[in-house]
């Protein structure tokens, strides 16, 4: 739980924080300055997407720090319009559900599991496939039998089917950038996918 405000503190009121987040947010800029980009780039990644990662699955808490159902501090913001999301199948080994998790509109888990993460708008999870631990961003969707650990998977991303991502290091490795704690980032690109922007 210590580690937002302590990343926060790092970020903000140091002069490494400060040189962190230049690299971040204008790379050529910084180059310019003589700041060396490449030793900071990554890192700034890494504790960029730790630090998301970790936000969103403390939602799944059962009484979160951040409580996004308190009524008596309502978050307000835009949101799509879609449907309820679906859960399909209730039959034995396919089973569409999600336990501890945040499942937005818009989605169907379609007898998969669902364990202890975040689901944004859109988003199609196929029969026989597992989800734990992972924060999945806005129309992505994961074909059949696929296995899901530890990720962030960025918009638009197709998982093909049989898929596993959180299980063989090494072999995340070769195609995916992961932290020291396991995350694994999955992007359209990675996947040798081109994202179509679209309103939504």
């Amino acid at each position: 739980l210590l580690i937002v405000p302590l990343s926060w503190w790092v970020l903000y009121r140091t002069r490494f924080g400060l040189r962190l987040r230049a690299v971040g947010e204008n790379p050529a800029a910084v180059d310019a300055a003589g700041v060396p980009v490449d030793s900071y780039d990554e890192l700034y990644f890494v504790v960029r997407e730790i630090i998301y990662w970790k936000a969103n699955i403390e939602l799944c808490d059962i009484e979160p720090e951040l409580n996004l159902y308190e009524r008596h501090w309502p978050i307000w913001t835009y949101q799509s319009q879609s449907p309820p999301a679906k859960f399909a199948f209730d039959d034995e080994g396919r089973r569409g559900q999600a336990i501890d998790s945040l499942v937005a509109g818009g989605c169907i888990i379609s007898g998969a599991k669902v364990k202890r993460s975040v689901i944004f708008f859109n988003t199609q999870i196929e029969t026989g496939t597992y989800v734990r631990k992972s924060v999945v961003l806005p129309k992505v969707r994961i074909g059949k039998n696929c296995l899901i650990k530890n990720c962030i998977i960025d918009k638009g991303t197709v998982i093909p089917d049989g898929f596993q991502i959180g299980v063989d290091v090494e072999e995340d490795r070769r195609r995916f950038i992961v932290t020291d704690e396991g995350i694994v980032l999955v992007t359209p690109g990675m996947m040798n996918q081109r994202l179509h922007y679209e309103r939504d």
